[in-house]
C-alpha cells in the first residue's frame, strides 16, 4: 500500500510562488507515473500536471503551462510541483496522485491566492 502526504500549500499574494511537495511512503514510486490535480470550492477536481517515471516526459493544463513546474526526486521517493506567478484562479486544494489509473492519492493542501 502507498500513502501520499502533501505539504508547502499556504496563502500567497497574486504573482507569487510556492513549491507543494508529495512524499511516499510504502513502496518507492520511481517507475509510477506522478501527478497533481486540484480542486476549488463547487467545481470538480481538475488535472494540473504529470510526470512519467525518471527521465519520462511531462504534461501540463493549459491553464498552468508555462508557470508550473512538476518534478520528482526518486531518491526522496518525492514529487514536487513548482508554482509560479500565482493566480487568484490557482486557489484551489491540491492533491497529488501516484501509480495506475491514480490509484493513489494524498490527503490534499491549501492553496490560496489573494489579489
Amino acid at each position: 500500500q502507498v500513502q501520499l502526504a502533501e505539504s508547502g500549500g499556504g496563502l500567497v499574494q497574486a504573482g507569487g510562488s510556492l513549491r507543494l511537495s508529495c512524499a511516499a511512503s510504502g513502496r518507492t514510486l520511481s517507475s509510477y507515473n506522478l501527478g497533481w490535480f486540484r480542486q476549488a470550492p463547487g467545481k470538480e477536481r481538475e488535472f494540473v500536471a504529470a510526470i512519467r517515471p525518471s527521465g519520462g516526459s511531462t504534461y501540463y493544463a493549459d491553464s498552468v503551462k508555462g508557470r508550473f513546474t512538476i518534478s520528482r526526486d526518486d531518491a526522496k521517493n518525492t514529487v514536487y510541483l513548482q508554482m509560479n506567478s500565482l493566480k487568484p484562479e490557482d486557489t484551489a486544494v491540491y492533491y497529488c496522485a501516484g501509480g495506475a489509473g491514480w490509484g493513489y492519492w494524498g490527503q490534499g493542501t491549501q492553496v490560496t491566492v489573494s489579489s
